[in-house]
């Protein structure tokens, strides 16, 4: 795809797309609650569709009504064995949370994904899930999908230390410690993402949380619930960045979730001194273009902002100084390994950037240059790449396999057309 060269200032309101993580647990929620669950302004995109082809085939009822979506549950029996193998595209969140759900079942499932999703480890969820005894089995010594599990009703709980933060294996621990028999500890690294656990309240569950302590009861039961899904931070993070680093720009993103534990992309801005202004009660977010300085993004912070590393290694392209991210290994078993992938294409456009072990080093600021760069089969890669394009001056950028961004935002280059004044 050949992207446009240098934009014109950025301006203007726009609210993106419906947050994906909650748009995925909405959907499971219903899918394990009593009644029927609606959603409106869930995230339309191949991610979620993933999740709701998975609900269909494991026989839950699922309907579109103009601007909602009904799904009608009936608890985790209410689960029924597939009839053949589920195909979850490149949704690591579903396979992962989903094994987890159908821990406690009664019969077996088998899921694979695209080229991307079967190099995804789970032995992450696989070892802690045996603890309880589920059998499951991938390939290899990571688990890669194909992957079988096996559900038995009887499952037991399970005192776990997570060796690694992960919203998804944790995720994955509460769904079936919410099936097992007593009372389940689950212990984080570091505190990731908790929409799962505040969805668990807000459906009618019980869950007590201390720290980075989560304790949960098995043999909960779960009441369907009606809820609007806010707009997505980590979608919003490409047209902060482009507010931020493209010239005379000026961008508001309206009504964003601000949960505590995904708003760590606000907390690095504030660090390089960036001018934004946030209102909490609406959610909108303005940007305007900065003079950045660099700053080290390490420890707990990176949880609460995973997804947004690589448009934060752009951002780190134009401030001034060293940028540091560390503690970032969980990158390398993303869609792509992201610490590669962010180095090696922002270093063909003549980025002054090193992968690490754990992270990248980013000197700055730097100017950018036309190259032909590629996705990685990543869709945050490639709207990291688009956004990188708007600081090119001249020459052609094209961006191999760039339909990826379909994945968790089809509209993306249609909303960037909009900011750059194009509709």
């Amino acid at each position: 795809m050949k992207l446009a060269i240098k934009a014109r200032k950025l301006k203007g309101s726009l609210t993106v797309p419906g947050d994906k993580s909650i748009s995925h647990r909405s959907v499971m929620f219903g899918a394990i609650a009593y009644g029927k669950t609606r959603v409106k302004n869930i995230l339309q995109a191949e991610d979620v569709f993933s999740t709701i082809h998975a609900f269909r085939a494991l026989g839950v009822s699922i309907k579109e009504e103009k601007d909602t979506l009904i799904i009608e549950g009936n608890g985790f029996e209410g689960l029924k064995a597939p009839k053949e193998p589920i195909n979850l595209g490149n949704s690591g969140t579903t396979i992962r949370l989903l094994s987890g759900i159908l821990a406690g079942s009664n019969f077996s499932t088998v899921f694979f994904g695209d080229k991307s999703l079967n190099k995804r480890p789970m032995d992450r969820i696989a070892a802690p899930l045996r603890l309880m005894n589920v059998t499951i089995k991938g390939k290899g010594d990571k688990e890669t999908p194909p992957l079988t599990i096996i559900g038995n009703p009887q499952l037991k709980a399970i005192d776990y230390q997570m060796p690694i933060s992960s919203a998804q294996v944790k995720s994955a621990l509460l769904f079936a410690a919410m099936q097992a028999q007593g009372v389940s500890t689950i212990i984080e690294k570091e505190r990731s993402r908790n929409h799962t656990e505040e969805m668990i309240e807000l459906f009618g569950g019980e869950i007590s949380i201390n720290g980075k302590v989560i304790r949960l009861n098995g043999g909960q039961k779960l009441k369907a619930q009606d809820l609007s899904i806010p707009a997505d931070i980590s979608s919003a993070a490409f047209f902060l960045v482009a507010g931020l680093i493209v010239p005379e720009s000026k961008i508001t993103l309206e009504n964003v979730e601000l949960n505590q534990t995904r708003t760590g992309i606000l907390d690095v801005f504030t660090a390089m001194q960036a001018d934004v202004q946030i209102e909490k009660t609406s959610g909108n977010i303005t940007v305007s273009t900065s003079t950045l300085q660099a700053t080290t993004i390490e420890g707990a912070l990176i949880p609460r902002l995973i997804d947004e590393l690589p448009i934060i290694a752009l951002l780190a392209t134009q401030a001034h100084g060293t940028t540091i991210i560390k503690d970032a290994q969980e990158l390398k078993v993303k869609e792509s390994n992201r610490i590669d992938a962010v180095a090696m294409e922002l270093g063909k456009m003549g980025a002054d950037i090193t992968a690490t072990a754990d992270g990248m080093i980013i000197q700055g600021p730097t100017k950018l240059h036309a190259a032909n760069v590629d996705s990685h089969g990543d869709h945050r890669i490639g709207m990291m790449l688009a956004i990188a394009t708007l600081l090119v001056e001249d020459g052609e950028v094209n961006l191999a396999n760039a339909q990826i961004v379909n994945i968790s935002y089809p509209n993306f280059f249609k909303d960037l057309a909009y900011l750059r004044g194009e509709q």
